[in-house]
């Protein structure tokens, strides 16, 4: 038994997410995958919530030799956070999913502005080179609120990254 067992699993904010609080199988592929949401304890506060996946995996289409990318997520909430195990497993489903880089990060994008309406949302994926050539993916759904602190994402240009 864990101090996990005595939060609630049930009931407003919590109601209707399906992974969180027990063991669940990784989806196969980002389409299986589901992604969850809760309430935003600060609604109408432009804060910023920041997701770094510095080990994300997924399949060249073509070859299938694993590519690898350092991503950031950052975004300013509207009415809905993502529920973090949600995306750690959206994320993780990329492992055996064969796209080209620039899919994986729009794909990512999409379902979580889909997902979120957030007030804003930004990502970077600094994807390790292929053939000797990093290529870098940017994205944001528009420019940051005034006056929200945005920070640097912190991933240096290109260098041997790591």
């Amino acid at each position: 038994m864990s101090e996990l067992d005595d939060l609630p699993k049930t009931g407003a904010p919590y109601e209707g997410l399906t992974q969180l609080g027990h063991p669940t199988i990784a989806p196969a592929s980002p389409d299986q995958a589901v992604l969850e949401r809760v309430p935003s304890p600060h609604q109408g506060k432009d804060y910023v919530v920041r997701f770094v996946a510095p080990e994300f995996t997924s399949l060249c289409p073509l070859t299938g030799q694993p590519d690898f990318a350092h991503i950031v997520i950052d975004y300013i909430p509207s009415e809905f956070l993502v529920e973090s195990k949600s995306l750690k497993l959206f994320l993780g489903s990329f492992r055996n999913h064969g796209a080209f880089h620039e899919a994986c990060t729009m794909t990512i994008a999409d379902r979580l502005v889909r997902l979120l309406s957030p007030r804003w949302l930004r990502i970077g994926a600094y994807w390790y080179p292929r053939g000797g050539i990093p290529i870098d993916v940017f994205w944001q759904t528009a420019a940051p609120p005034a006056g929200a602190w945005v920070p640097d994402q912190g991933v240096p240009p290109y260098r041997g990254r790591g």
